[in-house]
């Protein structure tokens, strides 16, 4: 047959096919409709003969039954459909018809739910005639009014229809809708429900107990929820019966036991029942129904209480009196016992809003009593997706989602990322490392939506839907290695997290996978973490059976689903906390404001971001509670809590009461607002220096809020993200919802090092510049991001003397006599408000100006009976001990809960402080926000805790080591645990993490915590204590190292501080492990050699162990800075402790230098035999011909005695390592001039203390080395033919000795006085014309240092009479270039290529691509290698002129700048923003250019030369090809692009 849209005419010749494809096109039921007419075997001469009757006996419910019966009546009468009514009504579903009714008809709520209960939804509604309403139970009025209202809904608006929270009382009012305004009821202390109260003195005992808890056991009997439908018939409320499925299987057991002819006697007399106030249960789902379907059948019909009455009737009709008689004995036995508690039960189980309301807050009216919830739902429906908006409110950790369709449009996930973030996942991406898998799928900061069996937006078999058993052998692994993943404590803390599972469709059979995953989360956590909402009871039913057949427990207690979809909507939606109800608002353009969305703010992780209308139209702020919860937030801050945007807001609300005031305040706020003015930086480092606990975080937020309307404010929440990720999400903040940019101020709090932020300022800088890279000059200005770095230090005011003052400030621990002042207003305004505020310790402190004799004196009441062998105690006494030596240091609320043996109450975190009594008063509770989000406990004030740790000490005898040694005999603080690892890592902080010293150059040696053991106790009780702890820390290189370092500085104990060194090694081979080992050897080697320079005791083997361990150390630091140049991530393998001798990523050139020290200690060591003294001048001439290989140590003049023989043995077993000495210092210097002269300093401070080593060891080899003898002079005046060669010697002594024998060492005299430039030009045009090299390779070497010395001399002093003129310059270097060719391995000819034949208006050197090439070439093979990841700086750039003259130096630049800073001027030229300043635009030639395919060239006619962009940032991503220009500058790997600016 011809399929067709519309079946032929007549209905009588329509076959099933044509009735099912009418039904599914023109009647639109849902296809189990119209598959039931398929297996009834309904065709048209059937149909054409149907009633409704007919209809709803196949089981059909009442809504689409009406809805076919007349379609089939206009079918049959020919005349076509036209409706009556808008179509926004035949859209309406079950729900909103529901919903239409209760609210805007007004009638009943159980009459309104029964058409939702019967599928009425708004195209069904429209088919409904009276006696339709009417055999639904309902009375002719609602049914006439029903009917007129709907009528008249032409003639009106659209009515609004809002979610209706379910309540347990009928009511006729249509129910309020959910205003965004609460009372504050969950912010304050969690409060149990009315209904739960009032329970206690009317019901038993053990209804008490279960009305108090919000969980039960398993095993527990739980009172049995009515069936939907009896519920929907009862206008009062009865009695609560029991289980469900107890009544199910005493039916069953009752029908077993009739006979097979009895059984269809019984089957026949059920689908003929009529005594019921139910119709009869349809024929054909009575026929062929065993024992269990039936009995299941009818409890699911007739309800709980009227299936128990039919089976009675029909037993006693079919003469089975007798087991009529039993089940009614059985019943009623039980329905006794229940009616005792039924009173009680029925005002907490009636209410399933309460409920649920108490299932998701522990009791409470807020979601925050969860810190996490997982949600794991099957297939959904498109017209149940608008009812999950829920979902969006949820702290969702991942959604495990068996929906295939569901990231398709009209599914549950398309709708959630239409306003959140989401990133979708599979099952086997959870497997790995666990932090990695929290790192990498972003866990904790956005939601993981993971698709358990297909998804079917993406193309592919493995990812296609899978039947159950494929799904078990494929996929059914990685769903319970997900589960586990979950459930692990190192992910989720128990009792901190909610898993529901969200039944949106029938599970019908446990061959369900959905299933099998609860089964797997029930392996893994306690039942009582989980709660299962059902969108029917028939669907909650068969789940609460399966579950108590496979799992053995109920599930009663813990389920909803007597709400419909949009009830537990409106319910979830009604929970706190509230978000603005006006959006939250962002300052833009010309004192606009744009909407904060919620996505946008999903996408930002690592920002917590400030809003104009913080805090504004959250709460009712007219209402008793916001009174409490505002008292709560001040007290928890003036406690010595985090300050909070609430404290701020509260101070505007009550204008006669602000915010304290900082005498800092105004210069901070005067600073930022100077910045912003200040276009030559996009982006600026301000730091503020704070001593710990003195307010310099809450200064810095208090300045912040008040610039929230002239800045987009935001706080950096993660220090831990790469700085690029920070740098893209702080652009995206900038110019959010806006053409326009607008200005960025970004707090960073508490970071250790104000070096590191440069790293972000530069990646801002790049970010800003290739997301706006058209930026018109009227935006310039708003194009900018001020970084507030609020930096703890101990001597704030002298790290600020070092800066530049205009980019910081700084806030000790001392008030000024106004800000005393003010404390004391705002004491007596606290008294007003708050009981005695005397007892909040951190705003006292700061109020008695930091009085250490007030801080002593509240530790010395506080501790009185302190007993160190009670746990609260030992609690109290680490906690103090961490918070004295850690910052921003606590040990987790579910740890302390662990060790004080507390079993957990879900709503009762307070129960820890409680049992802390009498310490509570000094502690907090924080949330922590790392790891997802936990809380954790601390001391209120670092000067408390330090006081405490001293009142121990003085009081009890209780020493740090007691302390520390309890807490590393502890075991449970080391089992794995993500929380317990933050703890690990403070002790592990404490142990072993250096302070700044007071003047801020360089660190203490050692950590507060191990000076002070050391001081009290000595050398036993540190080594046990780093014993025990490296038996704690089996993975961390720090412990054993921070051992050994202790043992050979303190203890000067080498042997045992190399074992140990060994054993750091062992664990991590990285640079500080080796350089440690170096360390212990150097320091031998010191101890070894006499300080004082007078004859020693003459002892040769002394000098034979000296000389073996000078080798030990030099080859190590060779391994050490081999492994600093090898490691492309030196970050990830460097040592734990960031405070080591050096900073992380910067080992540089430590290796080199500590190379140098030791070449020196050893010659030192040979200046003091008594044949080599340095105190006499011919002995020091022969040590020196030794060192040069020039005499052999036997032929040295000496003493014949058994000593010097001895030396002398020594000496020749020695020979090869001894003779390199030289050559060793020498290299090294060279390479280490390389670094300082060409390669970008990481970190200023150390590369200044490098530098000046360097300089001393270069002054002594200067000394040893590079003097002229006596001898030299004498043999001049003998012999007159030798002069020539003495000459040239002279002067190449004197060439090492001013370090312009090299390359590096010419270019370093830009920046020193002519004169010294004169002479050294002088000496190599004297040797370029005796032409007497030793081979070509020196010819080449001193020819190019010849020319490039006359370019230096010409640019320190042009009019000299040794500079030679450009042409000649050119011609000599042209035929060096003819000879060496472009393979030559120093790139130094080829740096001077560019200077002299770089291309002009007037000439053009078409070989110079070339010799860029060749520089690059060569460059990489001499400096890659050397300084892996290290960015070259240019010496020299182009400028206007022409020859010689365009040459322009950076210490001729840098003379327009005198009076700046240095640390300024040094960020002016790392981000590039120097170029934007006129002195260096006047100065300097731009270049054109192109850049194609991310490469740069500058552009010469037709002729294209490669050139490197100085600024990663200076380029845009997308390989776009576009014109530019830019300064060219001259680097020792090639010309550099600087401050590259696009044409368009």
């Amino acid at each position: 047959m011809k399929r067709s849209t519309n079946p032929p005419s007549p209905i009588e010749t329509w076959t099933m096919e044509d009735v099912h494809r009418w039904l599914m096109t023109e009647v639109k039921v849902q296809e189990t409709c119209a598959d039931r007419f398929s297996e009834e075997e309904v065709s048209g001469d059937s149909l054409v003969d149907f009633e409704k009757t007919d209809i709803l006996d196949l089981g059909i419910k009442h809504g689409p039954a009406v809805k076919i019966t007349s379609y089939l009546e206009s079918l049959k009468e020919g005349s076509p459909r036209e409706s009556q009514f808008p179509a926004y009504v035949e859209n309406w579903t079950k729900e909103q018809v529901n919903q239409w009714l209760v609210q805007h008809v007004n009638i009943y709520s159980k009459y309104a739910e029964r058409l939702q209960e019967e599928d009425v939804s708004g195209d069904c509604l429209v088919c409904f005639k009276k006696q339709d309403l009417l055999d639904l139970n309902l009375k002719s009025g609602p049914a006439v009014k029903i009917l007129a209202e709907l009528r008249k809904v032409n003639k009106k608006p659209q009515p609004t229809l809002q979610p209706i929270v379910h309540t347990n009382k009928d009511h006729k009012e249509a129910p309020k809708a959910i205003q965004p305004e609460r009372s504050l009821a969950q912010a304050i202390a969690t409060i149990q429900p009315e209904s739960y109260n009032k329970t206690e003195s009317k019901i038993d005992k053990p209804v008490e107990n279960e009305a108090q808890q919000p969980f039960r056991k398993a095993s527990e009997k739980q009172p049995k929820p009515e069936n939907l439908g009896a519920r929907r018939k009862e206008t009062s409320p009865t009695t609560v019966l029991p289980d469900t499925p107890k009544i199910t299987v005493e039916i069953q057991k009752t029908l077993e036991n009739l006979s097979k002819d009895d059984l269809k006697k019984f089957l026949f007399n059920l689908k003929g029942y009529t005594k019921s106030e139910y119709k009869p249960i349809p024929r054909s789902r009575v026929e062929g129904r065993d024992t269990m379907d039936t009995a299941q059948l009818m409890t699911d019909h007739y309800g709980s209480k009227d299936a128990l009455r039919v089976t009675t009737d029909i037993l006693m009709e079919i003469q089975q009196n007798e087991l009529a008689g039993q089940l009614k004995k059985n019943m009623g036995q039980q329905e006794q016992e229940q009616r005792s508690l039924s009173k009680g039960v029925l005002k907490k189980e009636a209410n399933q809003g309460d409920k649920l309301k108490n299932l998701l807050t522990c009791g409470g009216n807020s979601l925050d009593n969860y810190d996490r919830f997982v949600v794991v739902m099957n297939k959904s429906s498109p017209e149940q997706v608008q009812y999950l908006q829920f979902l969006n409110k949820l702290k969702l950790f991942c959604v495990l989602d068996f929906d295939p369709n569901s990231s398709a449009p009209g599914g549950v996930c398309h709708s959630y990322r239409e306003s959140r973030v989401a990133n979708l996942h599979n099952p086997s991406q959870y497997q790995g490392q666990t932090d990695s898998v929290i790192k990498n799928l972003n866990l904790y900061k956005q939601t993981s939506w993971v698709f358990c069996n297909g998804r079917h937006d993406l193309d592919g078999d493995s990812n296609k839907e899978l039947d159950y058993r494929n799904w078990l052998r494929k996929s059914c692994r990685d769903v319970e290695q997900l589960v586990s993943f979950i459930c692990n404590p190192n992910v989720l803390l128990h009792g901190r997290s909610l898993i529901i599972f969200l039944l949106l469709s029938p599970v019908d059979t446990e061959k369900d996978p959905v299933f099998d995953t609860f089964k797997s989360f029930i392996k893994h956590t306690k039942e009582e973490s989980i709660i299962t909402i059902c969108e029917s009871q028939s669907t909650y039913f068969k789940w609460r059976e399966m579950i108590q057949e496979k799992c053995d427990f109920d599930i009663d207690h813990l389920s909803i689903y007597e709400l419909t979809l949009s009830e537990i909507n409106g319910t979830i939606t009604a929970l706190g906390p509230f978000s603005q109800s006006s959006g939250r608002l962002l300052p833009s353009s010309g004192s606009s404001a744009v909407v904060l969305k919620q996505k946008d703010e999903d996408l930002m992780t690592a920002l917590d971001i400030l809003c104009l209308n913080q805090c504004e139209n959250i709460y009712d702020e007219n209402s008793p509670e916001f009174d409490d919860f505002r008292i709560k937030v001040e007290e928890e801050f003036y406690r010595g809590g985090k300050v909070k945007w609430w404290n701020f807001y509260f101070c505007d609300k009550d204008k006669e009461k602000p915010f304290v005031k900082r005498d800092k305040y105004e210069n901070v706020k005067k600073m930022i607002r100077f910045q912003l003015r200040d276009f030559k930086n996009m982006c600026t480092l301000l730091n503020l220096f704070h001593q710990p606990g003195c307010g310099g975080t809450t200064l810095a937020m208090h300045v912040m809020w008040d610039l929230r309307q002239e800045f987009r404010c935001a706080v950096l929440k993660d220090n831990t993200l790469p700085k690029m990720e920070v740098a893209i999400q702080v652009g995206r903040l900038m110019k959010l919802e806006s053409e326009k940019p607008s200005p960025v101020l970004l707090l960073v709090d508490d970071s250790k090092e104000t070096e590191n932020h440069y790293d972000l300022v530069n990646c801002i800088h790049k970010a800003a510049v290739e997301d706006n890279p058209n930026i018109n000059v009227d935006d310039a200005s708003n194009c900018k991001v001020i970084i507030l770095n609020c930096v703890r230090f101990h001597s704030p005011k002298e790290q600020y003397k070092k800066l530049n003052p205009t980019q910081s400030q700084y806030i000790e621990a001392s008030l000024t006599p106004e800000e005393q002042n003010e404390f004391e207003k705002k004491l007596k305004e606290l008294k007003e408000t708050h009981e005695k505020p005397e007892n909040f310790y951190s705003f006292m402190i700061m109020k008695s100006n930091f009085d250490k004799k007030y801080i002593k004196n509240i530790a010395h009441n506080t501790l009185e009976n302190f007993d160190f062998s009670s746990k609260k105690a030992k609690l109290f006494a680490f906690l103090a001990l961490l918070n004295t030596h850690v910052a921003e240091s606590e040990i987790s609320l579910s740890l302390c809960e662990d060790f004080l043996g507390m079993k957990m109450i879900h709503w009762q975190e307070d129960s820890v402080l409680d049992r802390m009594k009498p310490y509570s008063n000094f502690l907090i509770i924080d949330t922590v926000e790392e790891l997802g989000g936990y809380k954790g406990i601390r001391i209120l004030h670092q000067s408390i805790a330090s006081a405490c740790v001293e009142e121990l000490e003085e009081r009890y005898n209780l020493k740090v080591s007691d302390i520390t040694m309890e807490i590393l005999h502890c075991d449970l603080f080391f089992r794995v645990g993500v929380v317990k690892d933050r703890f690990m890592l403070s002790i592990q902080r404490m142990l072993i993490e250096r302070q700044r010293k007071k003047d801020g150059d360089g660190r203490e040696l050692f950590s507060p915590l191990i000076d002070e053991i050391h001081n009290q106790q000595g050398r036993q009780t540190v080594q046990e204590i780093f014993v025990k702890a490296s038996t704690r820390f089996v993975t961390s290189a720090s412990i054993p190292q921070a051992l050994a370092r202790y043992l050979y500085i303190k203890e000067s104990d080498f042997p045992e501080a190399l074992k140990w060194a060994e054993q750091a090694k062992n664990i991590k081979e990285n640079p500080y492990t080796y350089d440690t080992i170096g360390q212990i050897h150097k320091s031998n080697l010191k101890c070894n050699i006499p300080k004082e320079k007078q004859e020693t005791s003459r002892n040769p083997e002394e000098l034979k162990t000296n000389i073996k361990i000078a080798d030990n150390a030099i080859a190590v630091f060779k391994k050490a800075q081999e492994l600093a140049k090898t490691e492309d991530e030196l970050e990830k393998e460097a040592a734990d402790d960031e405070s080591d001798d050096y900073p992380r990523k910067s080992y540089n050139v430590y290796g080199y230098v500590n190379v140098l020290e030791i070449v020196f200690l050893v010659l030192e060591m040979l200046s003091r035999l008594p044949f080599f003294k340095e105190s006499d001048p011919m002995k020091k001439r022969y040590l020196q011909s030794f060192l040069q290989k020039a005499i052999p140590i036997t032929s040295v003049y000496k003493e014949d005695n058994e000593i010097n023989n001895r030396y002398v043995e020594i000496l020749r077993e020695h020979e090869h390592f001894l003779l390199s000495l030289k050559t060793e210092a020498k290299e090294t210097f060279e390479i280490l001039d390389c670094y300082f002269t060409y390669i970008k300093a990481n970190n200023s401070e150390f590369d200044s203390k490098n530098r000046s080593t360097v300089c001393g060891l270069f002054k002594n080899y200067v000394e040893k080395f590079c003097t002229a003898p006596e001898e030299m002079k004498k043999e001049r005046q003998k012999n007159p033919n030798l002069n020539l060669k003495i000459d040239i010697e002279e002067r190449r002594l004197f060439l090492e000795e001013k370090q312009a024998d090299t390359f590096t060492g010419i270019l370093q005299h830009l920046d020193k006085p002519a004169e010294d430039i004169e002479k050294i030009t002088e000496c190599y045009a004297f040797l370029q014309q005796q032409q007497q090299f030793i081979n070509k390779k020196q010819k080449t070497k001193e020819t190019v240092n010849y020319i490039l010395s006359n370019i230096v001399l010409y640019l320190l002093k042009p009019k000299s009479k040794h500079v030679k003129s450009n042409s000649d310059l050119s011609a000599l270097l042209l035929t060096t270039l003819q000879d060496i060719g472009l393979s030559y391995h120093f790139p130094d000819p080829y740096y001077l290529a560019l200077l002299l034949f770089w291309p002009s208006p007037t000439q053009k050197n078409t070989e110079i691509g070339a010799y860029v090439r060749a520089i690059r070439n060569s460059s990489h093979k001499r400096l890659t290698l050397l300084f892996r990841n290290r960015s070259t700086v240019a010496h020299l750039y182009l400028g206007k002129a022409e020859g010689l003259k365009r040459l322009v130096s950076k210490p001729q630049l840098d003379e327009n700048f005198k009076k700046m800073h240095r640390n300024t001027l040094a960020q002016l030229w790392r981000n590039g923003d120097i170029f934007k300043d006129k002195a260096i635009i006047n100065r300097l030639h731009r270049v054109s250019g192109t850049i194609e395919q991310g490469e740069v060239f500058a552009n010469y006619g037709k002729m294209k030369i490669p050139v490197r962009p100085a600024l990663i940032a200076g380029i845009r991503s997308g390989y776009s090809t576009e014109k530019v220009s830019f300064y060219l500058g001259f680097a020792i790997n090639g010309p550099l692009a600087y401050d590259i600016q696009y044409e368009n």
